[in-house]
């Protein structure tokens, strides 16, 4: 790969991680539903989820960055669909439904979704989430935080939805959706009952191939349809860090990576750094709190943050946890005691970070990008 594509995540994990739970979300998104344009956002989100034990769904296991979205008002075809799962290089996809429905007097923007594979889609916060899929997945609605607010939804209680059935559902609770515009979640089964476009849009995740390429090859499959093509991959390498920068500090995240990790983590592969920065807050673009209460560039506990908070690169004063010229070193510090400065140990100390397999699988392919990129 001649250069790296860079992706933000639309989400940061909620688990028991001594180190962080934050989250961030999705690039710029646009979304025609029922003749209304939606749109989804970056930006700090507010959660106010309540957390219970898995007992119905599968467990979370993974993350999805998304590229492209695709849109089509009248839904897309199923041929359409098989062809682009049929795009090599295409590595996760997903299908929505959605149009307007009313609710409480009011127009809400609605999207059907399956919600186990959905759930990977949303902020990690959200995703990790046991029971609000288990209760979406018995037939209940998830709103955004915005909606629920407005609406002054009360959660476990039953509301009236009417698209082309009223159907009365529960509500399992408001969370971090990473976007705007879209104020409900439903099942694919309530979709169906209450008449939303099918097949209304696509996510695609294709982290091998350059947006050219992919808007290209779906072009293609779509074989000539009026569809929309929605870039989501950020157009830029990680952003110059905000404010004044001391003479001898590094002048960007990437340079802050590199040079954190050779000062504070001898051995310490750099790329893991900036994986993990990106994961956990999009290099800086929301620094929580998060629903756990994690903060900063590199989501830490304010009690981790205690135990392993520094101030970096020679300055004086106590360490600030939303400063990523203290963060990004702690951060190394952290890795490096959890045995990061070894190829042998450096899994080990990933999972210390975030107490995921699939997290640590997911720092390290991200990591390898950034080694093609930078090597």
């Amino acid at each position: 790969m001649g250069r790296l594509w860079w992706r933000r995540t639309p989400h940061q994990v909620a688990v028991s991680s001594p180190a962080r739970g934050g989250r961030t979300a999705y690039a710029a998104l646009a979304v025609l539903a029922a003749g209304s344009l939606l749109s989804y956002i970056p930006g700090p989100l507010r959660g106010d989820v309540s957390y219970g034990p898995a007992k119905v769904t599968a467990a979370f296991h993974h993350i999805v960055l998304p590229d492209l979205a695709v849109f089509q008002a009248g839904g897309i075809s199923h041929a359409s669909l098989d062809r682009i799962r049929a795009i090599h290089g295409v590595g996760q996809f997903i299908v929505l439904d959605g149009a307007q429905v009313t609710s409480r007097g009011a127009r809400v923007n609605v999207i059907g979704v399956n919600p186990q594979q959905f759930r990977s889609w949303t902020p990690l916060d959200t995703a990790s989430n046991q029971k609000l899929w288990n209760a979406l997945d018995a037939g209940g609605f998830i709103a955004s935080t915005q909606a629920q607010r407005k609406l002054r939804l009360h959660q476990g209680r039953a509301y009236s939805l009417t698209g082309a059935a009223t159907v009365s559902l529960d509500f399992a609770g408001a969370a971090p959706l990473g976007m705007t515009g879209i104020d409900m979640v439903v099942s694919n089964q309530v979709s169906a009952r209450l008449g939303l476009i099918h097949h209304l849009a696509a996510l695609i995740s294709a982290p091998g191939l350059s947006i050219a390429k992919l808007r290209h090859d779906v072009r293609a499959a779509l074989h000539g349809s009026a569809a929309k093509l929605i870039r989501l991959r950020p157009r830029h390498a990680p952003p110059i860090v905000a404010g004044h920068i001391p003479a001898g500090k590094p002048a960007s995240y990437i340079q802050l990576f590199q040079e954190s990790a050779a000062l504070y983590c001898p051995g310490l592969p750099w790329e893991v750094l900036a994986a993990i920065g990106q994961i956990e807050s999009g290099w800086g673009a929301n620094t929580g709190p998060s629903t756990a209460g994690a903060l900063g560039p590199m989501q830490f506990l304010p009690s981790t943050w205690a135990e392993w908070g520094i101030s970096g690169f020679g300055d004086k004063g106590p360490p600030s946890i939303m400063n990523p010229f203290d963060a990004v070193p702690s951060a190394a510090r952290y890795l490096c005691a959890a045995g990061g400065s070894t190829a042998a140990g450096l899994p080990r100390a990933i999972f210390a970070y975030n107490h995921a397999v699939w997290y640590v699988n997911e720092v390290l392919a991200l990591a390898r990008q950034y080694q093609q990129a930078y090597g």
